[in-house]
């Protein structure tokens, strides 16, 4: 089998929810998701193609593992009933690079606002959500693994919307007071929704998939430019010392929503 054909095999074996598996399509952007997380062009990927929990995902990986088509550094990290795809090796010094040179912009979105804020990144329970997670991805290890890493209660108290920006390697995350209301001040306010995508190189063909997107403002589009700027030149640095992933491209649109679900 092919090395693509073998990612497929995998995926459809492994990532099954209920008697539904995923689709070739599916399969082959996962597969460069994972690639892409394994080269270190992404510290991790929240794993949402269906419902297949941890427990799958590790299988998964697992597999990709034995059949060498990933590394050992690849872990299933299961946050709260979320399945993140990690690189042991990328996700920790990812993190503290962007907490201690205040690389990610934390926004502010409270219901109580009349618009978005820049708040501070190391506000009191924002600090010590990641100080937890920079103790919890320290003991991390490179090695192949049979189970899932799960956070346990620890991860009850986290405001997840933030915690997933800081891990999935965005230059901007959104929060707010979740012990007041779940609800965001971001109706019908203009967001800048920024891409980042890539083409895998199989056998069969190219397959173009999606790296990064997330969205900001478009109010703070002048205070977030050094975030965004940091964050392209780091990206495009990674992808030169690379050659299973090519023609890396950026886009932008802006949309307007009736409500935003974070």
């Amino acid at each position: 089998m092919s090395r693509q054909e073998l990612f497929v095999a995998a995926a459809r074996k492994c990532l099954s929810a209920g008697r539904k598996s995923l689709s070739v399509s599916q399969s082959l952007d996962l597969a460069a998701q994972v690639s892409a997380v394994d080269l270190g062009l992404k510290p991790a990927l929240l794993y949402d193609s269906n419902g297949a929990g941890a427990d799958k995902v590790q299988q998964y990986l697992s597999s990709l593992q034995y059949s060498q088509l990933v590394s050992k550094s690849l872990l299933t990290l299961d946050v709260d009933g979320n399945s993140l795809i990690v690189n042991t090796l990328a996700v920790r010094p990812n993190a503290e690079h962007q907490f201690h040179l205040n690389n990610v912009a934390v926004i502010d979105v409270c219901h109580t606002l009349e618009k978005p804020t820049i708040a501070d990144a190391l506000r009191g329970d924002t600090k010590n959500m990641t100080q937890d997670l920079l103790l919890l991805l320290s003991g991390l290890e490179p090695t192949a693994a049979e189970k899932p890493h799960c956070v346990g209660e620890k991860s009850h108290g986290w405001n997840l919307c933030t915690l997933f920006g800081f891990l999935l390697g965005f230059p901007v995350t959104y929060w707010f007071d979740q012990t007041k209301s779940f609800e965001n001040c971001l109706s019908m306010t203009p967001l800048v929704v920024t891409t980042a995508s890539a083409t895998w190189q199989a056998e069969s063909g190219d397959h173009k998939c999606c790296l990064y997107s997330f969205s900001f403002p478009a109010v703070l589009f002048k205070a977030l430019q050094s975030n965004l700027e940091h964050w392209r030149l780091t990206l495009k640095e990674r992808f030169k010392q690379q050659d299973v992933l090519k023609d890396l491209t950026f886009g932008q649109s802006t949309v307007t929503l009736p409500s935003v679900c974070l």
